[in-house]
């Protein structure tokens, strides 16, 4: 496995809002990282950066030696940089199997596409079995639970072969047995992917967490293991009046 994610001096400005300011840090590669911090702390916007959907102001974004900033985004994908997003995306109409397959197909070249294939690709069949969907494979999408489509779309991620993932608030809106479900979820991804994911539920944090960074409007505030960012003063009040009781439990 190789490739860190390395961003130095980002900034970002949108219409003289600032919304990164000289941003510093590094995920190694292998690591499973959370992203935390209050609304308009620049998330979002990071990861937006990363993948090439918004041009920084300055500073640099670099993933395995390569820069990413001036990147398409298409071009960024092909250097093993995936995202999801808060909703989920999936066709409804088409099987589980049809999605992840649908998925892969970004890999095939094209006289690949127009061959009629036999069997399930190998990519395909572990993320079915990596995401614990197999037994789903021939049910459409549209009836899958809430949780279900978000690990079916981390599947399509995975049939994709990155080696960065970008996760939005995976866990939104899921019970708490698709929470724990999923934080096993992503511990198994990442001991052959770098994975980074922007969090809200801090529940989840404390349970799956090794590594925090916190962003505070635009700037890192904190960095750290679970218990160094919860004892921290700066990010209890930052949190304070929003999920400040949750941070300092």
């Amino acid at each position: 496995m190789s490739g860190d994610l390395t961003v130095r001096g980002l900034t970002v400005d949108f219409d003289g809002f600032r919304a990164l300011s000289d941003l510093d840090f590094t995920v190694r590669a292998g690591e499973l990282r959370f992203l935390i911090g209050p609304n308009g702390a620049g998330k979002t916007t990071l990861v937006d950066v990363i993948t090439g959907r918004t041009k920084p102001a300055g500073g640099s974004v670099r993933f395995d030696d390569h820069e990413l900033v001036g990147r398409r985004e298409h071009r960024i994908v092909r250097l093993g940089v995936g995202r999801t997003f808060q909703t989920s995306v999936v066709f409804e109409q088409l099987t589980v199997l049809e999605n992840l397959d649908l998925a892969a197909s970004f890999r095939r070249r094209t006289a690949g596409l127009l061959r009629r294939r036999r069997g399930v690709a190998a990519g395909v069949a572990a993320a079915l079995e990596t995401t614990g969907l197999a037994a789903l494979a021939d049910r459409p999408a549209g009836v899958l639970s809430h949780g279900q489509r978000q690990w079916l779309e981390i599947g399509m991620l995975l049939t994709q072969r990155p080696r960065l993932l970008l996760l939005d608030e995976p866990v939104a809106g899921m019970s708490r047995v698709e929470r724990d479900r999923t934080g096993e979820l992503l511990r198994e991804i990442a001991r052959e992917h770098t994975v980074v994911v922007v969090e809200h539920d801090m529940e989840f944090l404390r349970r799956f967490a090794s590594t925090v960074t916190v962003l505070h409007e635009g700037r890192l505030l904190c960095e750290g293991d679970v218990a160094t960012v919860r004892a921290d003063p700066k990010v209890q009040e930052v949190y304070l009046g929003r999920s400040g009781e949750e941070v300092a439990a």
